[in-house]
């Protein structure tokens, strides 16, 4: 038995819902791994009740899983924005948050996410700040995502990014000419230089970083 394998049979179940998206994504999607799974998603979800959110933003969607699970914790009437890009997942997507209750919280938005926060027009429906943000989109841009949304989240609220640590390849010189692995590292070095924020990494998976915004 492996430390994952542990791990996964000491903490809470997935709900049958998420079970159900993990397979269906493992049989339809190119890059299942994508998808954050049994444990991070667990994490995402005791992460979310504990700060109660009344909205979150999400910058990547891929098949909903982390939405749903992010969604957990969301107060009563709360909303969870979510953006993807690619709109080949838009039907998947869709028919994967219709499997669940909270799929009713979550406005799924197909666009480039820094196009829309560039557009008063577009963001004008979500003019209360965001409890939490979580980031889990094209690599190279998480610099450009962290920026954009700074001012859209409320003093005290969380920015949470994912694969932070890239399969440790951000510590590998042979990923130096890597786009992803540049992204990655400019992001972590921008939020550790950031004093408006308690920053925290955890070697979770590929990594998940935990911000706490506690000035503007």
């Amino acid at each position: 038995m492996t430390i994952d394998e542990y791990i996964e049979q000491h903490i809470s179940p997935a709900s049958e819902v998420l079970q159900q998206i993990e397979r269906r994504t493992n049989q339809l999607m190119v890059h299942p791994r994508m998808i954050s799974g049994h444990v991070q998603g667990r994490v995402l979800s005791m992460l979310s009740k504990m700060i109660r959110p009344q909205v979150i933003y999400e910058f990547g969607t891929f098949t909903g899983y982390s939405a749903l699970c992010l969604a957990e914790g969301l107060r009563e009437y709360g909303q969870l924005y979510t953006f993807e890009k690619n709109d080949e997942l838009e039907d998947i997507i869709k028919e994967n948050l219709a499997l669940s209750p909270l799929g009713e919280h979550i406005f799924l938005i197909i666009d480039d996410c820094l196009e829309w926060f560039r557009d008063p027009h577009k963001y004008y429906c979500m003019s209360t700040p965001a409890d939490l943000v979580f980031i889990d989109a094209d690599k190279r841009e998480y610099s450009a995502y962290y920026d954009i949304v700074f001012e859209h989240v409320r003093k005290g609220g969380y920015i949470i990014a994912d694969n932070t640590l890239w399969d440790g390849h951000v510590v590998d010189s042979e990923y130096d000419r890597d786009k992803q692995t540049q992204g990655l590292r400019q992001f972590n070095d921008k939020v550790a230089a950031d004093k408006r924020v308690e920053k925290i990494i955890l070697p979770l998976r590929d990594g998940l970083t935990i911000c706490r915004k506690i000035s503007e």
